[in-house]
């Protein structure tokens, strides 16, 4: 995992939670660590790593993920085993 990754998975386990991390960030952090990542209907983003599955939405018209989605997709990780 390259240093901008480390950097968008620290600000997405920060606390408190931050509202400014760009959501491709977050999707480029996903693939990094090796997650399938594929597009659902609409806004819809499909990601599973390790046996477990998560469904986002891409934020818009912001880019920006927001506090409720940052922390879901905190979940998705610490479920997945992955941790800051």
């Amino acid at each position: 995992m390259i240093g901008k990754h480390r950097k968008t998975l620290e600000a997405v386990f920060a606390d408190p939670v931050r509202a400014n991390v760009p959501w491709v960030e977050v999707e480029a952090l996903f693939l990094a660590i090796g997650a399938d990542v594929s597009e659902g209907r609409g806004s819809r983003v499909r990601v599973s790593l390790n046996g477990v599955d998560a469904v986002f939405h891409r934020p818009h018209p912001q880019k920006e993920t927001d506090k409720g989605a940052l922390k879901s997709v905190r979940r998705f990780l610490k479920e997945a085993g992955v941790t800051a």
